[in-house]
């Protein structure tokens, strides 16, 4: 059995805290490995190394921080079979989307690390003579990094590559759900010779490790992905010492199909969407609005597509489309909200139990629910599992009206050939993200970043690297 250690200041140390956290596969049950629940103390010692390594580090060029990032990028690919059967085993990822989770990751760093050479300042003309005015970029000191337990390695590397290259140093709270991929990384990294401090992995509860990281004065920025309520203790902790903070955090996507959109296109499309990593993912499709005149044909289809899902063992060799739910609390979750929108009048057309199928895990059917309204919990609160609440619209202003009525603002989608159509609609949806005649994914080079309580700030590209930097002016006069 796996029993992991705290990675600080460039080695593994035990963990002054003596109780731990047992890790277990979704779909066995069986307990994977031994998390130690963290304490105040172990958060103290990596931002004490953290603080300590940061100077040197910012020191270095931005090519040579570069440098060990397309190391992290290599010592991933070397290890990716391996990496990947770490990830689905733990979370019941299936194993194919398990090793893309693995793969984008190294492309990450990779990507990071070539803003070595792009990080920009600005000249500012004056308004005297013989002054220039130097807008420069610098980095914030220490970035905390605290990662969700649906896609922890890539987010991981959302929260690391960024900061790093940037001239940050890093501490990484895995999720106590998953951490097992994340602390496998931190043993490989061991070995290439990241500098002492610069980079430390603590294990442990958000509410021990994670508020204590929040709370310190060392921290410059926390960077969260995670739900609402997490979001929302971070800034309470953040207030203390007015740190920084960058939020992703939940997401209710509705989906627009208007009555000229390729229906075959857009029923592929929502499904996948919903059905990726058992409907756990912020940012993909939660509700559905359909054009009135297209309802019954839209229903057809999407019936047969959601009936024909695949649910399997995460390592399954018939290339599943999803596996069972991350733990019995989000299934029971699921299971509730489902039975809650039954009591409310919603009609299951397809799912709408737990699967019979498995003997253990934490199985939910694909969901199809019909008969809903715009009020109900169903439709206004994040379920993030397989469920498809559809209803009908009339005019696009009314869909964008019910997309808009909705405290998130994560990511929205809109499937139409009218170009007029898609570009109002685009203009008036009040969501970080849309999505046109496409699934709901985002690219590493965009910019993934939620309004409304969907978050603050941003991740992916220019802007997210930028968000490792504040600004230093310089008023230079001269004779």
């Amino acid at each position: 059995m796996k029993e992991f250690d705290q990675f600080i200041n460039g080695k593994f140390i035990k963990s002054t805290s003596t109780d731990v956290i047992e890790i277990l596969n979704p779909c066995t049950e069986e307990v994977l490995s031994l998390m130690p629940v963290g304490s105040v103390k172990d958060a103290e010692l990596a931002l004490d190394a953290a603080q300590a390594s940061q100077h040197a580090w910012k020191s270095l060029t931005a090519i040579e921080r570069a440098g060990y990032l397309h190391k992290m990028a290599d010592v991933i690919r070397e290890n990716r079979i391996s990496l990947a059967k770490t990830l689905a085993s733990e979370q019941a990822k299936v194993i194919g989307l398990a090793q893309v989770e693995i793969d984008v990751t190294a492309d990450y760093f990779d990507y990071n690390a070539g803003w070595a050479r792009r990080i920009e300042g600005e000249i500012i003309q004056s308004d005297r003579k013989k002054e220039h005015i130097f807008l420069h970029k610098a980095p914030i000191g220490v970035a905390v990094g605290i990662l969700p337990w649906n896609f922890p390695f890539f987010v991981m590397a959302r929260k690391i590559a960024p900061s790093l290259v940037t001239g940050n140093t890093c501490i990484i709270n895995p999720s106590s759900v998953a951490p097992n991929t994340v602390m496998q990384f931190a043993k490989l990294i061991e070995k290439i010779g990241v500098p002492a401090g610069v980079l430390n992995f603590v294990c442990g509860k958000g509410s021990i490790v994670g508020n204590a990281l929040s709370k310190s004065p060392i921290t410059g920025i926390i960077s969260l992905t995670g739900s609402v309520g997490a979001g929302q203790l971070v800034m309470q902790a953040a207030s203390e010492n007015i740190t920084k903070v960058s939020l992703e955090l939940g997401g209710k996507a509705p989906a627009i199909v208007c009555a000229d959109a390729n229906l075959d296109l857009a029923v592929n499309a929502v499904v996948s969407s919903r059905v990726i990593f058992s409907g756990q993912v912020c940012n993909c499709a939660e509700r559905v609005y359909v054009e009135d005149s297209i309802y019954d044909q839209f229903m057809e289809k999407v019936t047969k597509k959601m009936s024909e899902v695949k649910v399997e063992d995460a390592f399954s060799d018939n290339n599943p489309d999803m596996s069972s739910m991350v733990s019995k609390d989000q299934v029971d979750k699921v299971a509730e909200m489902v039975e809650y929108a039954k009591k409310e009048g919603a009609e299951v057309v397809v799912g709408g139990t737990r699967s019979s199928q498995f003997d253990k895990g934490y199985f939910y059917q694909p969901t199809l629910l019909t008969n809903v309204t715009q009020n109900m919990q169903i439709i206004q609160e994040e379920v993030f599992g397989p469920v498809l609440p559809v209803m009908k619209f009339g005019t696009l202003d009314e869909a964008i009206a019910l997309a808009n009525d909705c405290e998130f603002g994560l990511t929205s989608s809109i499937f139409s050939e009218n170009f007029n159509k898609v570009m109002h609609a685009c203009d008036q949806l009040e969501f970080g993200e849309t999505y046109v005649n496409r699934e709901h994914f985002e690219a590493i080079q965009g910019f993934h970043a939620g309004w409304k309580k969907s978050g603050v700030g941003g991740a992916d590209g220019k802007h997210g690297m930028e968000e490792y930097l504040q600004t230093k002016v310089i008023y230079a006069q001269y004779r």
